[in-house]
């Protein structure tokens, strides 16, 4: 049980750790800081983790779950930190954004679970293909290094570090099997630390400086701030992640063969939206089920939520554990760029096999991906688009994933939905093939 848990933690650990890495890298905290953050999210996501799993009354599915923060809030938060003018707010605005998305949703999960006919694939796809997009210049900006301010800023050296992590990774996955292949990832950001050593890129400070044990002091970053904007941004990610847990949880259902009926998905949606709600009290983000975790279960064919459980108790260790927390703050950026190509990658990968399954050769859903792909990358390809708009309107503007999120959901509705919708009408062999008469 000890090493099968232990296993998800391997598979999931690079995905955990990734956001608060991102987001502390934008409010500018110091190494220390990025070590409590890490550790906070660690901790959170095992008590997540609990509560999927174990369960409480109504709460929690009861399946083999691994919960930790959820990549589909990362560039919204990027989004509030840079529309704050004072960094040391940032934090708390988003721990009082993510609080109120996390109880708005856990009273609302009964209700979801009826309506996620409205998310089917071609809008879950889209939003998991932006979420891997969006997240594609930050792992393009630390392979270049860790300030634009550096002498080293894009150098050889530090861009031949990000190729080496990244052909590493590549390594691992063809060459190996089972456990090492999981954690693959995780060992390109060893390899390629060690890598580093020689180039002088490797600082091994925060270890030093760091305690064996420790707690993540609620509200270590100051009392959470309730901005609206903030709240609206992070309630178009709740929406996102609960449509990404429930059909999560329909897939792990079928792979432990205990269905998931409207009462499993409730209950899975209150676990993660409670876990959301209590995160920012430990200085945690928004959680949700990790996807990859599913495929583990699948290939190990251990179908048991108990050993998730034992998972979640490692996390918490983790992150009880100052000293293991800060050993991904001596990973060089260069090297977490390389790595993060591959982890980002993979997520938009997740999204495109989503599509797949939405049903592309109906014209319909071709012009609501289109469509909604194209919104949702406006704050990628064209920074500045919204610098007419007030700040408030930006913070949610400006994350391609809540905007394509809202243009999907609302163009489904349109094409799919209202009007009795024509889902099976409009076949089509490509988008830009002329529709033959007989079709209409």
């Amino acid at each position: 049980m000890a090493t099968s848990g232990l296993q998800h933690v391997a598979a999931m650990y690079a995905g955990v750790v990734a956001p608060p890495l991102i987001v502390g890298a934008a409010v500018g905290l110091t190494p220390t800081e990025l070590t409590f953050l890490t550790g906070a999210c660690l901790f959170t996501a095992g008590l997540a983790t609990f509560l999927q799993t174990l369960g409480i009354w109504k709460i929690g599915a009861r399946l083999p779950f691994v919960n930790g923060v959820t990549f589909a809030g990362v560039a919204p938060m990027i989004a509030i930190v840079n529309s704050t003018d004072d960094k040391s707010d940032a934090l708390p605005v988003i721990f009082g954004a993510v609080i109120v998305a996390g109880v708005l949703g856990f009273f609302a999960a009964p209700f979801f679970s009826k309506a996620v006919r409205f998310f089917p694939p071609v809008v879950t796809g889209t939003v998991i293909t932006l979420i891997g997009i969006s997240l594609m210049p930050v792992a393009f900006g630390w392979a270049q290094g860790p300030s634009p301010a550096a002498d080293d800023y894009g150098s050889t050296t530090n861009l031949g570090l990000a190729g080496a992590t990244l052909v590493i990774v590549l390594l691992l996955r063809r060459f190996t099997r089972g456990f090492v292949k999981q954690i693959a990832v995780l060992l390109g950001l060893v390899v390629g630390t060690l890598v580093a050593i020689p180039f002088g890129s490797t600082d091994f400070g925060p270890v030093a400086d760091a305690a064996v044990v420790g707690f993540p002091t609620p509200f270590h970053f100051g009392a959470p701030q309730f901005q609206l904007a903030a709240i609206l941004s992070m309630c178009v990610v709740m929406v996102v992640s609960m449509t990404e847990s429930t059909a999560d949880m329909l897939a792990l259902g079928e792979i432990v063969e205990r269905p998931a009926d409207e009462r499993t998905i409730a209950a899975g949606l209150r676990a993660d939206t409670l876990g959301s709600a209590l995160s920012p009290l430990f200085n945690g983000f928004m959680c949700s089920a990790f996807a990859q975790n599913i495929g583990l279960v699948a290939m190990t064919r251990i179908r048991s939520r108990y050993v998730v459980a034992t998972g979640g108790g490692f996390l918490v260790l983790m992150g009880l554990c100052p000293m293991a927390a800060s050993l991904i703050a001596v990973v060089p950026r260069p090297v977490l760029g390389g790595a993060g190509v591959v982890l980002f990658g993979s997520v938009a990968a997740s999204g495109i096999q989503t599509l797949v399954k939405a049903g592309l050769e109906k014209d319909n859903n071709v012009l609501i991906v289109a469509v909604s792909l194209a919104v949702g990358i406006i704050p990628i390809t064209a920074p500045g688009f919204y610098h007419a708009f007030p700040e408030t309107a930006k913070i949610i503007l400006d994350s391609g994933i809540s905007t394509g999120c809202v243009a999907a959901v609302a163009l489904n509705l349109v094409f799919n939905h209202l009007g009795g919708g024509r889902e099976a009408d409009d076949e089509v062999t490509s988008p830009m093939d002329p529709q033959p008469a007989s079709v209409h």
